[in-house]
């Protein structure tokens, strides 16, 4: 890239410390242009060092600064790289950053720099993606997924399926350059069992996504039940503090509350709903339709159940709305004389009996609500790769032109057809991590990270 990028790399807003990063050929002039040290100018400096100095806008001084040089290829970009590390601030660090754009930078766009990392080599577009899971990972799981992508673990195998494939393509082709013998039964079998194999590698990459979307966004969780089962404090101690008002009063939440808890590993945004029951006055009515529409969108749905009052009408109808959905019922206030008793058509569920007060049964709901949320996903072990929603894309139509070619050598057919099967199945897995990319497909990626990053 012929131009220089600069953008503010840290948070907007009040902070200890502020950073300006600056990447491209002419990073270490434009340091020389509005830095002033008494060791000498930036672009005098060893790489990979950092020197305190003063950053000066027409003889004015900004700011007193530390500054990082990084020369190429050794830094995040494989550009040269300079980062001005100021006191934080959001009229000081974009002060700064104005004196870097009127000295012959470019105000970076989003995830810019990130995306030079990949057009320079140093990185591909899987670990780039793995860049924006890291900083938005919610959980400890999450993020070391992240990290996992990121030291390249899902590039590897990417990488060794391509490898694969390009070799049973590479055969196939040869026979079809030198046609002067007929591919004998054996020699389409074997292309036939290759083919099979890294469809089935495929598959269990495949089979990957649904645990990665989990990871990464979280699934949504209800928390229903009529006025006063204990529904405020159950969310309170699965989130591990005090965020919804609790009192002796039914109907006290007239309105839901929605906070992510870490259970498990996992995101889960627990919303605490208004019980539901027949309103009394507009302000319920209006909070009982929220419930019931918040119930409908969530993917698992805590239906609390207070052990201490007889089962009512109300507890049957909370049920059959409800739906075929996964639902967990929680039966609350087990440390209270139980009263509750279930008729026999009552939906079968799994059930979880807590004390939501004193913390009786939480380990085992977390337990369980882990167990569903990761029902119908594969399992990984420590730390497995788990693809996103463009992977799995990208491996579906691989899946699809791969299924394809077998059934194609199953009946012997013409290596040609074969062959343009499998370099399309070979295109849909170099975009995993950017052999086959577009501007579209990279703009795409980009544009969803953060300036500065």
């Amino acid at each position: 890239m012929e131009d220089t990028i600069a953008a503010i790399s840290t948070p907007i807003g009040e902070g200890g410390i502020a950073i300006i990063r600056i990447s491209g050929p002419r990073a270490l002039e434009i340091a020389d242009a509005i830095f002033v040290s008494p060791r000498g100018k930036p672009s005098q400096f060893q790489t990979h060092t950092i020197h305190f100095g003063a950053i000066g806008n027409n003889g004015h001084l900004l700011d007193k600064v530390m500054l990082a040089v990084m020369r190429a290829p050794r830094t995040y970009t494989a550009e040269d790289v300079v980062e001005i590390n100021c006191h934080g601030g959001l009229l000081n660090s974009r002060n700064i950053l104005s004196c870097c754009l009127k000295h012959g930078a470019r105000l970076a766009e989003p995830g810019e720099f990130t995306k030079r990392a990949f057009l320079n080599g140093r990185i591909d577009l899987t670990q780039a993606e793995a860049v924006m899971d890291l900083i938005a990972a919610k959980t400890d799981r999450a993020r070391a997924v992240a990290v996992h992508a990121l030291e390249g673990h899902l590039s590897r195998r990417i990488e060794a399926v391509r490898e694969r494939l390009m070799t049973v393509l590479a055969r196939i082709e040869a026979h079809i350059d030198f046609p002067d013998e007929d591919v004998a039964t054996d020699t389409q079998d074997q292309w036939l069992n290759s083919t099979l194999e890294i469809l089935n590698t495929l598959q269990h990459l495949s089979a990957t996504a649904g645990e990665g979307n989990i990871l990464r966004n979280g699934i949504s969780l209800a928390i229903v039940g009529r006025p006063n089962a204990g529904k405020s404090s159950l969310m309170n101690a699965l989130l591990g503090q005090d965020r919804s008002i609790v009192t002796p009063v039914p109907g006290t939440t007239r309105d839901a509350i929605e906070e992510t808890a870490n259970i498990r590993g996992i995101p889960v945004r627990v919303t605490d709903t208004a019980g539901i029951r027949k309103p009394r006055g507009a302000v319920e009515k209006i909070g009982v339709t929220r419930s019931c529409n918040i119930l409908a969108t969530s993917a698992l749905v805590l239906h609390v159940l207070d052990v201490s009052r007889m089962f009512s009408h109300d507890d049957r109808e909370l049920a059959a709305l409800c739906g075929s959905k996964p639902v967990i019922h929680v039966h609350n206030k087990i440390d209270r004389q139980h009263k509750l008793k279930l008729p026999a058509n009552f939906p079968q569920r799994q059930t979880v009996e807590v004390s939501a007060i004193r913390g009786d049964g939480l380990e085992e709901l977390k337990d369980t609500i882990e167990q569903i949320a990761l029902s119908c996903q594969v399992g990984f072990e420590e730390h497995e790769v788990a693809i996103n929603e463009r992977h799995a894309d990208a491996i579906r139509r691989a899946i699809d032109v791969l299924a394809s070619a077998s059934r194609e050598l199953r009946a012997y057919s013409a290596p040609e057809i074969v062959s343009q099967q499998l370099r399309i199945g070979l295109d849909a897995i170099g975009e995993i991590v950017g052999k086959t990319t577009t501007e579209d497909l990279l703009t795409k990626i980009f544009s969803t990270f953060c300036i500065g990053k």
